[in-house]
């Protein structure tokens, strides 16, 4: 274990309910606006933030996509910090649904099958048709992690990420040495921060979720 003079920060968010969250259809790379319910809960997300007192962040990092992008700058208006620099980077953005977006899931699975459809959702390596797995999510996520995001950590930045379901997955899966088939079945609530701390090598210690009123 770390002292708390020597752990990292790292802060996850899954970006608050979408538009398409709400209609129960595979968004991926399209990009819907925030429904109100998703605008309240990077509010809320926010105030946690502020209760929890972490100190001040010296970077955010965001997708390419609204959804992320809104949750990020209301989070960060939040604690106050709406000037902090964020970076916006496409390999942060969902996994990539391919055919199936756009499409609610129940229509998907009356195309596909419920069987097959859940295969696409939950298996760690199968993508649906021109789309991605999570493996291949995974294989964008984290090559950008280790260049951009974790030498910050390590530096000592505490650094904040408003994302999405799978990629956020993807970090997880390397953060908490997770297997495929182990981070598949993670649940992932919307608007809801995770707080890790990691040590001087950016290596995982504890985490915190942040799913309560203070």
């Amino acid at each position: 274990m770390v002292s708390a003079d020597d752990s990292r920060l790292l802060v996850l968010t899954r970006h608050g309910e979408s538009e398409w969250n709400k209609l129960n259809l595979f968004t991926g790379w399209k990009d819907p606006d925030l429904t109100q319910k998703g605008v309240q809960e990077a509010e809320k997300a926010g105030v946690r933030l502020q209760k929890k007192d972490l100190g001040k962040f010296d970077i955010a990092f965001t997708s390419d996509l609204q959804r992320a992008q809104k949750t990020c700058a209301l989070i960060l208006k939040g604690i106050g910090q709406e000037d902090l620099q964020t970076i916006r980077n496409q390999a942060l953005n969902e996994r990539d649904y391919g055919a199936l977006s756009g499409l609610n899931k129940d229509d998907a699975r009356e195309k596909w099958g419920e069987e097959q459809v859940h295969i696409w959702r939950r298996s760690y390596d199968i993508p649906p048709p021109e789309g991605e797995s999570l493996k291949m999510t995974a294989e964008r996520v984290l090559p950008y992690w280790e260049k951009e995001i974790k030498p910050r950590v390590v530096k000592g930045d505490k650094v904040f990420i408003a994302a999405h379901g799978n990629s956020m997955r993807a970090l997880i899966m390397e953060l908490e040495g997770l297997s495929g088939e182990e981070i598949v079945s993670r649940e992932l609530a919307t608007g809801v921060p995770i707080v890790y701390k990691l040590d001087k090598d950016g290596n995982y210690v504890s985490k915190e979720i942040l799913d309560y009123d203070a």
